[in-house]
């Protein structure tokens, strides 16, 4: 609602390109309002949808001079941002950030702070992550700014990393041994429900501040979450036996060898469940109502998730954060190599395929559909990486569809995207140097010519050996994947002109999407 003044409301969100964010900021400009966000990739930010309807400012969060120049005449602040993946102190950088929020909010007069945090229980030690979300809430209420802070369970959705624990936990193990927090009583929320309180909260009584426990209708143990599971995706009850001996380490590493969520980021989450974890009271109801016709029970939120990723349409996930000791730097330009060590592996070659055929094929790769070739001798390597703590193969693609700059590609990241002509990724494996990954295709007389081109810059004596060490795989890997990529585009264009043909070729499998490539 329009300001005393008549003013449409300005909003900054902290956090914009983040799981909850990214959702956030596309419904506050649905809603009418003003959309300011402060992110360090305004490059990232430029490939999402909804870019050219806000206004993006450049800078880190901590950084007193940026969230000045952010703040200036905003009304609003949504306070998104956590550090877990910016190492083991992420505690002290999320309370500096803290700092740097509450002052300069109250330096510009802003009329209320918004902060998700976590739910957790009064009158025990908590873990490193819900003490770093229980301090932050505090300094923002000692702000001076009116702030609400919103303490939010296992968020169940599309795309959020608790609910891929749950799913992949559920899908892959038949049985489990477990960690004894299985036992211990939750209260999950759907991802669609802790929207409406976020939104809602831009419109509670000018003056509320507080904090407030938000949570679905459901108290249960993660053994019934996980069982609940099954049952909406018509798996067989799950046998979950709870052992003394596991603890949060050990149980991290099992999630992250079992699901596509790595080690690090499985330590939060599993932390964050060691205590029951229920919604104290009601009290959220007398500042903010309940969504319009009750709050999404755990089995209906679990069956929207699903509904979302077998349609395709996951708007946000775990897999586009940020990714620690990753290469953030694009690629130099080639006249910038000059002096430098560089490797190279090149190559092409020239196809009757329409160029938007090869594009097509080209945009489809990783995730489900695989990298067309020596499937085991990627597996083998995203397993490495895992081992190593390294975001593995399997972390997958948010979406199918054609990938936009900060997307992640398994063990990619898509630094760059000329539609139709080139796609470029940057390797986010533990790797020594860094590597990058460009596949394109230009068009050519009777058809198009496909290029690719891997590109590492090796760090130190290290890097040289580990180029040289691969080096014999790159036959089968590169070399595979150009005769592979070729030949995909000539047979789906074949196809095309021959209906009849390819309808014969379906007699055997049943027709639909390529089936997933399979890591064991």
């Amino acid at each position: 609602m329009p300001g005393p003044d008549g003013r449409v409301p300005l909003v900054l969100v902290l956090g914009a390109t983040g799981y909850i964010g990214g959702r956030l900021v596309p419904r506050l400009l649905a809603g009418g309002y003003r959309v300011r966000i402060l992110t360090r990739s305004s490059r990232r930010v430029s490939a999402l949808p909804w870019a050219a309807d806000v206004e993006t400012l450049e800078g880190d969060a901590a950084d007193a001079p940026a969230m000045d120049r952010a703040m200036e005449g905003v009304d609003l602040v949504y306070h998104l941002v956590h550090s877990m993946h910016s190492g083991r102190d992420y505690g002290r950088l999320d309370r500096a950030i803290a700092h740097n929020v509450a002052r300069a909010a109250t330096a510009h007069h802003v009329g209320r702070i918004v902060y998700l945090s976590g739910l957790h229980p009064e009158g025990v030690e908590l873990s490193a992550h819900l003490a770093s979300r229980q301090e932050v809430g505090e300094i923002l209420l000692a702000s001076g700014t009116p702030t609400l802070v919103l303490q939010a369970g296992v968020v169940i959705g599309s795309g959020s990393a608790s609910f891929e624990m749950i799913r992949h936990l559920t899908e892959v193990l038949p049985y489990m041994p477990a960690p004894r927090w299985v036992r211990n009583l939750i209260q999950p929320i759907a991802v669609r429900d802790v929207l409406h309180y976020l939104l809602a909260a831009a419109r509670a009584a000018p003056g509320a501040q507080g904090t407030y426990d938000i949570g679905g209708p459901d108290v249960m143990r993660y053994s019934e979450m996980m069982n609940g599971y099954a049952a909406v995706a018509g798996l067989p009850r799950r046998g979950i036996t709870a052992l003394p001996v596991l603890t949060p380490g050990l149980a991290s590493h099992w999630v992250g060898l079992v699901t596509p969520v790595p080690s690090r980021i499985a330590r939060p989450l599993v932390e964050s469940v060691l205590h029951t974890c229920v919604v104290k009271d009601d009290a959220v109801d007398a500042v903010i109502a309940p969504p319009p016709g009750g709050l999404t029970g755990y089995r209906d939120a679990v069956r929207l998730a699903l509904g979302r990723i077998e349609i395709d349409d996951v708007e946000t996930s775990w897999v586009d954060g940020r990714v620690l000791g990753a290469p953030s730097d694009p690629m130099p330009s080639d006249p910038d190599w000059a002096g430098r060590t560089v490797f190279k592996d090149a190559r092409s070659k020239p196809t009757t395929a329409d160029p938007a055929e090869v594009w097509r094929v080209i945009t489809e790769i990783g995730g489900a559909t695989g990298w067309y070739s020596a499937s085991v001798l990627w597996a083998v390597r995203g397993l490495m990486d895992r081992v190593v703590g390294g975001v593995g193969q399997r972390r997958g693609r948010r979406t199918q569809a054609e990938p936009r700059v900060g997307d992640a590609i398994d063990v990619w990241r898509v630094e760059h995207v000329d539609p139709g002509r080139l796609l470029r990724l940057r390797a986010e494996m533990r790797v020594p140097g860094r590597a990058w990954l460009e596949l394109g295709v230009e068009p050519a007389d009777g058809g198009a010519v496909y290029r690719q081109r891997a590109v590492f810059f090796p760090r130190g004596l290290t890097g040289r050996l580990y180029w040289l060490s691969v080096l014999p795989f790159h036959g089968l890997v590169f070399s595979g994947m150009v005769n592979r990529i070729v030949a995909e585009a000539e047979g789906a264009e074949a196809a095309d002109a021959h209906p009849a043909a390819e309808a014969w070729c379906n007699l055997g499998p049943p027709a639909g999407p390529r089936p997933p490539t399979v890591v064991t």
